[in-house]
C-alpha cells in the first residue's frame, strides 16, 4: 500500500512512515515522528517529538500530539509518546511526552477513544479501550486501566490512578485513586457505587458481579477500620477474580488517598 501526502502537508523527510499512511491537508510531521501502517492524519494534525503511532490509528483536524509537555521542569530531555494502534483521536486533543521526573516516556493503549479537546499530559500511562470525552482532563503521571470511561469537562489530577472499568461521571475532579470498578462522580469526586452497567455490558457473570457488590458493602460500610475490613473482604472473597483486582489495587503503595463515598 502506498503513502499518500497532501501537497499542502509538511512531513519531514526523516519521520518514519508505514505502508499506507495517509496524511491530509495541513498537517505537519516531525523528524522523529513514526506512523504505524494505516495511520490516517485527517487535516490540520501537529505531530512532533520522539512520538510513536500505532497502525490504524485516526487523528482529526487541529490535534497536537508529542509536542512540549505542559511542565516547567522539562528542560528538553529526549523524552517519548507511544500511541497504541486503532485509537480514535479527535478535534483539538492534546498528547505530551514523558518527562525526566516521570520516567521519560507517556503510553497511550489501543483502541481508545479520546473526544474533542481531551487531554493527556506528560508521563501518563492509559490503558487499552479508554474513552476520554469532550475536555476531559489528565494531569501529569496519572495511570488509567483497561476500559476506564471519563465524562467530559471532568479533570483528573496528578498521580491520580483510576482503576480498570471504573467510570467517572461528567464534570467531575478527581482528587484520590479510585478502585476498578469503581463510579464516581462531584465537582470533589466521591465514590457513588460500582460501574454495574459497564460490567453488565462486557459481559461479566451475575454470580461475580453480585460477590463485588458484597465486597464492596464490606469495604465501605461502617464497621471497623479500613485496614481490618480489607482483609475480612480477602478472607471471603480472595479467590475471586475480580475482588482479587480491587484488593491488589487497594493494597499497592502510591502516594494518593483512596476516593471513598459520601459521608451520609
Amino acid at each position: 500500500m502506498t503513502v499518500t501526502i497532501h501537497p499542502s502537508a509538511i512531513v519531514d523527510p526523516a519521520a518514519k512512515l508505514g505502508e499506507g499512511v495517509n496524511i491530509g491537508p495541513f498537517c505537519v510531521v516531525g523528524p522523529d515522528v513514526t506512523l504505524g501502517d494505516g495511520v490516517r492524519l485527517v487535516s490540520h494534525v501537529a505531530v512532533d517529538g520522539r512520538t510513536s503511532i500505532g497502525a490504524d490509528t485516526v487523528i482529526y483536524p487541529f490535534a497536537s500530539i508529542g509536542h512540549r509537555p505542559q511542565d516547567l521542569k522539562f528542560h528538553g530531555e529526549p523524552s517519548e509518546l507511544f500511541i497504541g494502534a486503532r485509537n480514535q483521536i479527535r478535534e483539538h486533543v492534546t498528547m505530551n511526552p514523558g518527562t525526566e521526573g516521570g520516567g521519560m516516556v507517556t503510553r497511550v493503549g489501543d483502541d481508545g477513544l479520546f473526544m474533542m479537546g481531551s487531554h493527556v499530559a506528560h508521563d501518563c500511562v492509559v490503558g487499552d479501550h479508554v474513552i476520554m470525552a469532550n475536555n476531559a482532563t489528565l494531569g501529569g503521571h496519572v495511570t488509567l486501566g483497561d476500559y476506564v470511561i471519563i465524562g467530559g469537562l471532568s479533570a483528573v489530577r496528578q498521580f491520580v490512578r483510576i482503576g480498570s472499568h471504573a467510570m467517572i461521571g461528567g464534570m467531575s475532579g478527581v482528587e484520590n485513586d479510585v478502585i476498578p470498578f469503581g463510579l464516581v462522580m462531584g465537582d470533589r469526586a466521591r465514590l457513588a457505587g460500582l460501574n454495574l452497567v459497564g460490567l453488565e455490558r462486557r459481559g461479566f457473570k451475575k454470580d461475580d458481579i453480585h460477590a463485588l457488590r458484597a465486597a464492596y458493602r464490606m469495604l465501605f460500610g461502617p464497621e471497623g477500620t479500613f485496614a481490618e475490613r480489607v482483609e475480612e473482604v480477602g478472607r471471603d472473597f480472595g479467590e475471586r477474580a475480580l475482588i482479587s483486582d480491587v484488593l491488589s489495587f487497594i493494597r499497592a503503595k502510591e502516594a494518593r488517598s483512596l476516593c471513598q463515598p459520601r459521608e451520609s
